[in-house]
């Protein structure tokens, strides 16, 4: 179950959470009650971040590379 500590108090004790994180406790950051962080061990979500990156490469290896030469327009570059 992960605590939960105000902002003020993280700000205070970060060094403490940061130890607390990294055995492997979480911690959910609230502002005026609500919540807005949770800090986790970077480990706890490495098999999420691999599947979005295969993923990623499987699509970008899908589509078809542009055959365009030159430098492109600030228009071309956004969505309009």
């Amino acid at each position: 179950m992960a605590r939960t500590v105000s902002a003020a108090n993280a700000n205070r004790n970060f060094s403490q959470l940061l130890r607390d994180v990294r055995d492997g406790r979480e911690c959910v950051i609230t502002s005026h009650g609500k919540p807005v962080a949770r800090l986790v061990r970077l480990e706890a979500h490495r098999d999420i971040r691999a599947a979005a990156r295969d993923v990623l490469f499987r699509r970008l290896r899908s589509q078809p590379a542009s055959l365009r030469v030159g430098r492109w327009t600030r228009d071309e570059l956004y969505d309009k």
